[in-house]
């Protein structure tokens, strides 16, 4: 090989890595084949005392070959491999109909309607609440202490009370889960807008008055263009949190649908797998909720003239 091909190959080399692609996606990558190695290796370390009981309780012959693919192929294993919630995952939204009991698909939808519920009027009420405490000094000390108060509690601890309090006033389904999620989201919706509404600069606030502009036309014109970038950082806060409001006031119902109701079925039976692939449906939905608010960032702020 001469020295100018394998220079060429070099250039080539270097001009792939500093692709844009590569740039972006390299780290990523990665990081999931990091995480994946040491995934599989604490598979095979939690799982090997399991599988090597099953054999001797069988009486069965066994080498260390076996019992190393016994971990990866338990059927109750103590931590599944990847490969295996993968398929529990592809299984439970593929190889059922949509609407059938066993379909990650219709878990998804339970949970997905309670959480959409739950953060509309999360965010509806956080917005309220940051006008409030904005346009009155009295509110902000007086409502803005037990707003971060109320946060203080674990939702662990209150989800039974609200469930139970809902349910003696006659309110079971889907809205106390709905309002479950939206006490959660409201919080970071108020922060957030309270921090978007004070943001212009005392000038321009100023220059309203001089103009002697409305405290409606200061709020439209000023304060709610300031305050769209920290709506949108609260909203893909808020729509998480509503998904984890929604799956946690499933769990001391007992519910039959959702995935909370999966995470308990899982864990009743000690379906490690199952419990597995529920978290990682709980996942792709946030992921894909956080993408939907992000597109419509992406539209609000092309419509606002922002590049």
């Amino acid at each position: 090989m001469t020295s100018s091909s394998l220079a060429l190959r070099l250039q080539t080399r270097r001009s792939l890595l500093r692709h844009p692609l590569v740039e972006r996606y390299a780290p990523v990558v990665t990081m999931v084949l990091a995480l994946m190695v040491i995934w599989y290796i604490a598979a095979v370390a939690m799982n090997w005392n399991l599988v090597r009981d099953g054999f001797e309780r069988e009486e069965t012959p066994y080498t260390t070959t076996h019992v190393l693919a016994g971990t990866m192929s338990a059927e109750r294993p103590l931590l599944p491999a990847p490969h295996q919630i993968v398929s529990t995952f592809v299984d439970g939204v593929f190889g059922y109909p949509p609407l059938a009991p066993r379909s990650l698909v219709y878990h998804s939808l339970v949970t997905l309607s309670a959480t959409l519920i739950g953060f509309a009027f999360g965010a509806i009420f956080g917005t309220l609440l940051a006008l409030m405490i904005v346009h009155s000094r009295v509110l902000e000390r007086s409502l803005l202490p037990w707003i971060i108060c109320s946060q203080m509690v674990p939702i662990v601890a209150l989800a039974p009370i609200f469930i139970v309090v809902l349910g003696a006033i006659g309110l079971t389904g889907l809205l106390p889960k709905s309002l479950i999620s939206a006490y959660l989201c409201f919080f970071p919706v108020t922060i957030g807008m309270v921090k978007g509404f004070t943001s212009p600069d005392p000038l321009q606030l100023e220059l309203m008055q001089t103009w002697s502009a409305t405290p409606r036309q200061v709020l439209f014109k000023l304060r709610w263009p300031s305050a769209v970038p920290y709506l949108f950082a609260s909203l893909k806060v808020a729509i998480t949190i509503s998904l984890i409001g929604a799956i946690v006031a499933e769990l001391p119902t007992g519910a039959e649908a959702g995935i909370g109701a999966r995470l308990l079925a899982g864990s009743y039976y000690g379906q490690t797998i199952q419990l597995w692939a529920a978290l990682v449906a709980a996942a792709v939905l946030s992921s894909g909720l956080i993408g939907i608010v992000s597109l419509i960032e992406r539209g609000v702020n092309r419509r606002m003239g922002a590049h």
